[in-house]
């Protein structure tokens, strides 16, 4: 019996959510282009579960590169209204549309000259009437069963929020180094805001073979130290080239035998490297931006350092420093 219910419960805000997307339309657009071109902040307001759930949005948007506060309908009514200003965006939040806070509230906030962003379940309402865009977050039922208690209609009001704040994270080009900027004590920010020096490879953990090896040797290489990649090295250790997983499969495919073959005639030469003073997040772009999993860390002189796997920075089990 109570997984049952459980199972109902999940089954019925699943189904809320869903049935959002359908309801999606140009009153999204039109509250995307809002938040995106507003020279001020978002104000997000709403009282009870509503209110709970808008600091959440507020939150989710503010770390996601949109500035975002959250106002209370009554605390702004005896002074916080003050905060608002002409430039803001508000995103009043009420199922009904007809919460009485908030209907006082949002002429003030006209007033003021912000725009209105209502998310509501009703847009017959005189919340959605008094917004200058309106959007349909409606369930068909709660899962409450006595049908009292906000839960559908409140995952509804989050998931939307979401949607919102990861519309305006790829408007606004937010990548991880900017999360790194807004979660400096988060366990992304850890593994980001170091050197990477301190996250590298080194040592005997390199892969390495010097150039005018044969393949075989490159690919035990490859094997033994298992992160997809092998470095090419001249005299002193001076990096010459790479050869990665994908460079032995397009090899294979190509040529009928590889033992005689030597590293060099398929090693990509001058590979993209970095120095061990980077901070990591910055690594991680320039891994992004090239599609690599891999990067070469050397000196001013081209001699090896290191090696940096995307593992490394986005953590594969503990991630750990190396000293």
């Amino acid at each position: 019996m109570t997984l049952r219910q459980a199972k109902e419960v999940l089954q019925i805000e699943a189904e809320g959510i869903l049935k959002l997307i359908d309801k999606l339309d140009n009153e999204f657009i039109r509250a995307v282009e809002l938040i995106y071109e507003t020279k001020g902040r978002v104000i997000v307001t709403g009282i009870g579960k509503s209110g709970i759930v808008g600091r959440k949005i507020a939150a989710t948007l503010s770390s996601t590169g949109t500035a975002a506060l959250f106002l209370h309908p009554v605390e702004a009514m005896h002074g916080d209204l003050g905060m608002v200003g002409k430039h803001d965006i508000v995103i009043a939040i009420s199922n009904s549309g007809e919460t009485k806070e908030l209907t006082a509230l949002i002429p003030q906030i006209k007033h003021l000259g912000a725009r209105i962003v209502a998310l509501t379940g009703n847009l017959k309402s005189t919340l959605a009437a008094q917004s200058d865009v309106a959007i349909d977050v409606g369930v068909e039922r709660e899962a409450c069963p006595l049908g009292l208690a906000p839960t559908a209609s409140t995952t509804a009001v989050l998931a939307m929020g979401d949607a919102m704040a990861v519309t305006l994270l790829h408007k606004r080009n937010f990548n991880e180094r900017d999360f790194y900027r807004y979660h400096p004590s988060g366990s992304l920010g850890d593994r980001l805001k170091v050197l990477v020096g301190e996250v590298m490879l080194k040592g005997k953990e390199i892969p390495v073979v010097p150039i005018g090896a044969h393949l075989p040797e490159a690919i035990k290489e490859l094997n033994k130290k298992n992160i997809g990649a092998v470095l090419i090295t001249r005299e002193k250790q001076k990096l010459a080239g790479i050869i990665t997983d994908g460079d032995l499969r397009r090899a294979i495919l190509r040529y009928d035998r590889l033992d005689s073959m030597k590293v060099e005639e398929i090693m990509t030469t001058g590979p993209k490297a970095i120095s061990a003073d980077m901070l990591a997040a910055d690594a991680l772009s320039i891994m992004q931006k090239h599609e690599i999993m891999v990067l070469p860390i050397v000196d001013t002189k081209k001699n090896i350092k290191g090696i940096l796997h995307l593992h490394d920075l986005l953590g594969k089990g503990e991630f750990k420093f190396l000293v």
